[in-house]
């Protein structure tokens, strides 16, 4: 749970999204990132610097440059987090569900017969009806 929550906290801002995202389709170096974002080189790195520190993403040397890449770790920890949330709202909805059935059918009045709707039987409103017998 401290994973994710670490790891959604870095993920709110939008730019690390945007890193993260990138990230997600292919490992890179702080100079593609910076290339391809409206951000400098070296918010690049503060914003790398954050989701590292989240456990988001992951460095490895390689030669003078280091390459970023996803933390597998961090995304599994995030979807852990959120399919138990989504579990949790389905829950609640089955329980609202119930309530409500378990509401209305206990208001419900019984659909109108046949007779009924062909005025077919006694009319209690009407006391020439409500007097007759039947043999």
């Amino acid at each position: 749970m401290a994973r994710a929550a670490l790891a959604l906290d870095a993920l709110g801002d939008s730019t690390r999204r945007e890193i993260a995202e990138r990230l997600a389709r292919r490992p890179s170096s702080v100079q593609q990132l910076a290339d391809a974002l409206p951000v400098s080189r070296p918010a690049v790195s503060q914003h790398l610097r954050i989701l590292k520190e989240a456990q988001v993403v992951t460095m490895e040397p390689h030669g003078t440059r280091r390459i970023y890449r996803l933390d597998p770790r961090g995304a599994a920890a995030v979807r852990h987090y959120l399919d138990r949330m989504w579990d949790l709202a389905l829950d609640g909805f089955d329980d609202f569900v119930a309530s409500e059935a378990s509401a209305h059918s206990t208001r419900v009045e019984a659909p109108p017969t046949s007779a009924d709707s062909e005025g077919i039987g006694p009319d209690d409103s009407n006391p020439t009806n409500a007097d007759r017998t039947t043999p």
